[in-house]
């Protein structure tokens, strides 16, 4: 897409180069808790220039195809199972913006959902808490299970312009995820890690600092270790989207740097923030 094609959806005023977030959004229950988790994201929220919108790449919507909510209202989506009951009455009534999901739409050659889908909770549990007053149009873009991480990676790369209009771009899963070896009687355990899940920490974190993107994608090639921490890619990606929008001049900061329950990690970064 040209800038004067894009200029057609989200006109022609640039702003400053909007940061890049990717947020480990851990348990459902971080929407209604206060830690250091949701600390972690109040604070960086706060720090940040108000965006005109937000795009996120959550874990939590997988299609065919690259898909982009495309409603005026998009709906607060509850896609989970036996949590206690006031988790299931929270509501983030953002606006949607349907100019950015065509111009994403666009971008990606994806497609538009103007009914389908809304805001999952790897969204909307996070976004109250960095946008607490729900104040910013949100528009949600699905992860395509067709496609190799290498793949994302390009992918990724054609939002960049979309940085240089206001619009922040928020990555939401967990770079350590096995839900499967989870120690449930440790779910509030802050450190506490097995060994495999801190050796897979130590070896991702080392190529987030040293921007190997292409070692990143191909991580099934990382070890056992990796393969423990990474068993399916969905909650994984977002932070792939969030790595390969970094420009060579952008810092990374990362925080909420934390293993939790043995098998996950809530690291979260903050590229040119």
């Amino acid at each position: 897409m040209t800038a004067s094609e894009l200029d057609r959806w989200l006109g022609s005023t640039l702003t400053e180069r909007m940061p890049v977030l990717f947020l480990g959004h851990g348990s459902p229950m971080n929407a209604i808790e206060d830690n250091l988790f949701t600390r972690g994201i109040h604070s960086k929220g706060a720090e940040l220039p108000k965006p005109r919108a937000i795009l996120c790449i959550s874990a939590h919507w997988e299609t065919y195809g690259t898909q982009f909510t495309a409603m005026v209202q998009p709906r607060t989506i509850h896609d989970f199972g036996g949590f206690p009951e006031p988790l299931y009455q929270v509501q983030y009534p953002a606006p949607g913006m349907p100019a950015l999901a065509s111009a994403g739409a666009e971008l990606t050659l994806g497609a538009l959902d103007h009914e389908h889908w809304g805001l999952d909770h790897g969204a909307w549990s996070v976004l109250l808490h960095l946008v607490p007053n729900a104040d910013v149009p949100v528009v949600q873009m699905s992860l395509d299970r067709g496609k190799t991480p290498t793949e994302h990676v390009a992918l990724a790369k054609s939002l960049t312009a979309l940085r240089r209009r206001g619009v922040l771009i928020v990555g939401s899963g967990n770079m350590v995820h096995n839900l499967r070896r989870v120690a449930w009687d440790r779910l509030n355990q802050v450190g506490f890690a097995y060994d495999w899940a801190t050796e897979a920490h130590a070896v991702l974190m080392e190529r987030v600092r040293g921007q190997r993107l292409d070692e990143l994608a191909q991580y099934a090639r990382l070890g056992s270790a990796v393969q423990f921490a990474i068993p399916t890619p969905e909650h994984y990606l977002p932070m792939l989207y969030a790595l390969s929008l970094r420009e060579p001049d952008e810092a990374l900061e990362v925080f909420n740097d934390y293993a939790l329950a043995g098998s996950l990690t809530m690291t979260s970064l903050a590229l040119g923030a």
